[in-house]
C-alpha cells in the first residue's frame, strides 16, 4: 500500500485514505513523472477531470489529493481512482511551511486547485514559486476574491446582468484570484438565465480547458 510519509508532528490529520496510486510511474528517459497534487474542498468533478486528462501520461502522476473537507465528495472519487486523499485540519492548511513540508515529502511538483476554498499561505507560494495554478468560474477581475466561489459567482453575474461569462485559469499568489492569468474563454449569458443555467456553461468550459492548460503549463516548466 502506498501511503505518504513523514508529516511534520503538529500536523493534525482528520481523514485518510490510502488505496493504490494511479498512474504511470515510467517516464521519459531517467527522469521520475511530474508529480501534482490536487487541493479540493468539494465534489471533486475538476478534480477528477484533471486525474482522467492525465492517466496515460508517463510522464505526469497524480500523487496525493488534499482537502480541507473530510465529507468532501472528491475523496470518494479519489478512492474510486486508486488516489491517496488526506484531510488536514484548517491550522494545518493555513501553515505554509508544514504544508510545504508535507508536499515536499511526497516529492510534489506542481500543485492544482481544483474548487479548493481556503487561502494560499505565502510559504506554500515560495516553495512552488509559479507551480500553483487555479481556476474561477468567472472572466477576473470580475467577481473575484474571498467568498466568491460556485454559485456565489455565477449568482452575482446574474444579478449584474452580465451577458456573458467563462472561465479564468491562473497562477496563484497572495490574493485571493488576482494571481497572473494564464487562459480564459467565454459562454454567453442570456436574459432569462439562472445562476445554474450559467453554472452548466461555465462547468462544460472548466471540463474542456482546464486539463488541456495544465498540460501546457507542465509542458513548458519541465518539458515533460
Amino acid at each position: 500500500m502506498n501511503s505518504p510519509t513523514n508529516f511534520p508532528e503538529k500536523c493534525n490529520i482528520l481523514h485518510r485514505k490510502w488505496n493504490s496510486v494511479q498512474g504511470k510511474t515510467q517516464d521519459k528517459g531517467n527522469m521520475r513523472p511530474v508529480r501534482l497534487a490536487i487541493l479540493a474542498s468539494g465534489s471533486g468533478s475538476n478534480a477528477e477531470n484533471v486525474i482522467r486528462f492525465f492517466s496515460s501520461e508517463n510522464g505526469v502522476k497524480i500523487g496525493i489529493i488534499i482537502s480541507n473537507k473530510s465529507e468532501a465528495q472528491v475523496h470518494q472519487r479519489a478512492e474510486r481512482l486508486g488516489i491517496p486523499s488526506l484531510t488536514f485540519s484548517r491550522e494545518t492548511l493555513a501553515d505554509g511551511l508544514a504544508l510545504a513540508q508535507i508536499l515536499k515529502n511526497e516529492q510534489i511538483d506542481f500543485i492544482i486547485l481544483a474548487g479548493y476554498l481556503l487561502k494560499i499561505p505565502a510559504e506554500l507560494i515560495s516553495a512552488f514559486p509559479n507551480r500553483i495554478v487555479n481556476i474561477h468560474p468567472a472572466l477576473l477581475p470580475k467577481f473575484g476574491g474571498k467568498g466568491m466561489y460556485g454559485n456565489h459567482v455565477h449568482q452575482a453575474v446574474v444579478d449584474a446582468k452580465e451577458q456573458e461569462s467563462g472561465i479564468t485559469i491562473h497562477m496563484v499568489n497572495e490574493n485571493y484570484d488576482e494571481g497572473s492569468i494564464v487562459f480564459q474563454t467565454r459562454c454567453p449569458v442570456f436574459p432569462d438565465d439562472s445562476a445554474e443555467d450559467v453554472a452548466t456553461r461555465v462547468h462544460e468550459l472548466e471540463y474542456r480547458h482546464y486539463p488541456k492548460v495544465i498540460g501546457d503549463l507542465l509542458q513548458k516548466e519541465f518539458n515533460w
